[in-house]
């Protein structure tokens, strides 16, 4: 199966455009656990376990285990995944952007050592940082597009040119991905929720690309819009899937030994809403 063919399988299979991000920060966790970053794995695991049937894929982020030494619980818990959700597809986030040799490395990272199903890139070196990835067939690559922090708008929303009419940086991307860069017809793009008009305008660039949107739950992005923003369909069958990323809402629903529960009761509450928004 595809990347894409898995997606459209989670979500008949779950009835769900929900991702729950795995970004553990002990910290946070439930008191049993709390400050224990010996315990990621166990927390993590605990989440999808209570989340496998309500969600379109899983997005761990590598940073949140790399700054506790924890590499090791992540290839244990991508294992976990794929044992225990094995038709929900696993998106690395790690939005790499470097280039040639290097670039090259960083996708033997994702797909070999970790065993992702799709991850997240950077753009903005070009297509050299992004090919070695569209060597893996059958793997998917979320490029950075418009993204849902404020300081996005330093850079994605800006004309090439300072003349009328021209595409802005996120629209050139846009295309670039619908068009010459996808080759094997593996990448998607990032859109952050906090942005409905502009993801409606990516849409429209980029007609059957998945789309992979954070910002929903904590961040503040509008769940309702974001899916008649995104999410297109025909006769039942999904045309272009949206991937709606949820993550500090669901991990932190509750700081008690009930956690997994309340993350189950969130997902199932986010999962239930993006569905009813499907136009």
């Amino acid at each position: 199966m595809t990347f894409l063919d898995q997606l459209r399988t989670a979500e008949r299979q779950n009835g769900s455009l929900l991702c729950v991000g795995l970004d553990p920060e002990p910290s946070k966790f439930p008191e049993q656990y709390r400050g224990d970053a010996s315990k990621i794995y166990d927390f993590c695991a605990a989440i999808v376990d209570a989340t496998a049937d309500l969600v379109i894929a899983f997005k761990p982020q590598i940073a949140y285990f790399a700054a506790h030494r924890a590499e090791d619980q992540l290839e244990k818990l991508m294992a976990h995944m794929r044992s225990a959700a094995p038709k929900v597809p696993i998106i690395l986030d790690a939005k790499r952007g470097d280039i040639g040799s290097t670039a090259t490395q960083y996708a033997i990272e994702a797909f070999e050592r970790y065993g992702a199903d799709a991850v997240t890139l950077s753009p903005f070196m070009g297509f050299d940082s992004v090919a070695p990835y569209l060597q893996y067939h059958g793997k998917g690559a979320f490029l950075l597009c418009r993204t849902s922090n404020p300081g996005g708008d330093d850079l994605q929303p800006q004309r090439l040119l300072d003349v009328p009419g021209q595409p802005r940086m996120y629209e050139h991307i846009a295309a670039l991905a619908q068009g010459p860069w996808n080759l094997n017809g593996q990448l998607g793009l990032v859109v952050g929720a906090t942005y409905p008009a502009e993801i409606e305008r990516v849409r429209a660039l980029a007609p059957t690309l998945p789309l992979l949107i954070p910002g929903v739950g904590a961040q503040g992005g509008d769940a309702v819009a974001t899916v008649k923003a995104g999410w297109r369909g025909a006769g039942g069958e999904t045309t272009a899937p949206i991937v709606v990323n949820s993550s500090r809402s669901i991990l932190y629903a509750s700081s008690g030994a009930d956690f997994a529960q309340a993350a189950q009761r969130e997902a199932r509450k986010t999962r239930d809403q993006l569905q009813a928004a499907k136009p």
